[in-house]
């Protein structure tokens, strides 16, 4: 039978139909569609065991057997991980926060705006745990523009225009951020909170912006609208995205040079699975962390850690908050080599002794002392 001749044709596929279509009325596929009743548990329109049996079809079938390209599957294996997933899984954490302050002079907001490379900052008044709102790169360009536009009267006035109608030097970019009116609320979430909810909370509110907090107040975090969404469809450059470097990278020594922000899966990945952490990497998921579990404090810049194993840790940056970037390399037997070093010279001491305490006497005839 020919792919478009009508359904009710066959026999075989009648079952599921009304005896009589009313004129006007859309048939309907049967309301126990395995794959209608997967949607609308994914969704929350009703209770049911179809978000189990979703995940049982993706793991034990292939792309052609359920109609579902490679990506379709890609996307709805993180759907359905994205319901158990909070807040604190995809926030990004304090130490790694671009934030200003409410005083900020508007010239010195651009400058931190371009080297930022985002359109949203945080704005705080005295600390980070004492937030304000955001801003945004939208509202300071109406800002700024709204600033430089010149009059009708002002126009009339000069022979030689100015381009499209701005004057960019009435902009005072001493002012400061506080005084602009462009400062914009923002969403305090818990880390425990689902991030399905937060993005449903999201584009209720149209903010897409929120900041982590904890129990007592104080700034865990901050999540975007466009980090949840990469946890369904994966990571989202865009044209300002620069591309980073390998969180660590071997050297022609054979060490390696390590953003501490690194997980330590990925370091055991490069390094090899001799890169032992021990209980100080069972409770920390980053290179950076286990550094701080491993030595019960804040490391400083040029300190030399040893460990894990047979490495060393060189931390090559830090500030007072964090440590940021670190070289591991196989650690070297220093003080075996300072002892051999000055048993060398206890040795040689002895076997000199005696020409230096015959410096001064008439060598004995013929020992060819005098020769040369």
């Amino acid at each position: 039978m020919a792919d478009s001749e009508p359904t009710h044709d066959n026999p075989r596929n009648t079952r599921n139909l009304p005896a009589v279509v009313p004129q006007g009325e859309v048939l309907r596929p049967a309301a126990d569609n395995w794959l209608t009743r997967a949607i609308r548990t994914l969704f929350g329109w009703k209770p049911g065991s179809v978000r189990d049996d979703l995940q049982v079809v993706l793991d034990a079938s292939t792309p052609d057997e359920v109609g579902f390209s490679a990506i379709e599957r890609t996307m709805l294996r993180n759907i359905l991980g994205l319901h158990e997933r909070r807040i604190a899984d995809v926030m990004v954490h304090r130490a790694d926060i671009i934030a200003v302050k409410r005083d900020i002079q508007l010239g010195e907001l651009m400058s931190l705006f371009e080297s930022a490379a985002h359109s949203r900052l945080v704005v705080y008044n005295e600390t980070l745990d004492d937030p304000e709102g955001i801003v945004h790169i939208r509202d300071l360009l109406a800002f700024m523009t709204a600033r430089a536009r010149i009059s009708e009267t002002g126009k009339t006035k000069r022979k030689k225009p100015f381009p499209a109608g701005l004057d960019l030097r009435a902009v005072d970019l001493a002012l400061p951020l506080s005084e602009s009116n462009i400062i914009r609320k923002l969403l305090y979430v818990p880390p425990s909170m689902r991030a399905i909810d937060l993005l449903a909370q999201m584009q209720a509110s149209r903010i897409h912006l929120a900041l982590v907090v904890d129990e007592y107040g104080g700034t865990d975090g901050l999540v975007s609208i466009e980090d949840i969404v990469e946890q369904i469809v994966g990571e989202i450059d865009d044209e300002h995205d620069s591309d980073e470097p390998p969180a660590i990278v071997r050297q022609a020594d054979n060490s390696f040079i390590a953003d501490a922000r690194a997980s330590l899966d990925d370091v055991r990945s490069v390094i090899g699975e001799d890169f032992v952490t021990g209980e100080a990497g069972e409770e920390v998921e980053t290179l950076g962390g286990y550094l701080v579990t491993h030595v019960g404090r804040l490391p400083v810049r040029g300190e030399v850690i040893s460990g894990p194993g047979h490495y060393e840790i060189e931390v090559l940056d830090a500030d007072p908050r964090r440590v940021k970037r670190l070289r591991i390399a196989t650690r070297k037997e220093r003080a075996p080599a300072r002892s051999q070093r000055e048993g060398r010279r206890r040795e040689a001491t002895p076997e000199q002794g005696p020409p230096q305490a015959n410096d001064n006497a008439i060598p004995p005839p013929g020992d060819g002392a005098g020769s040369q």
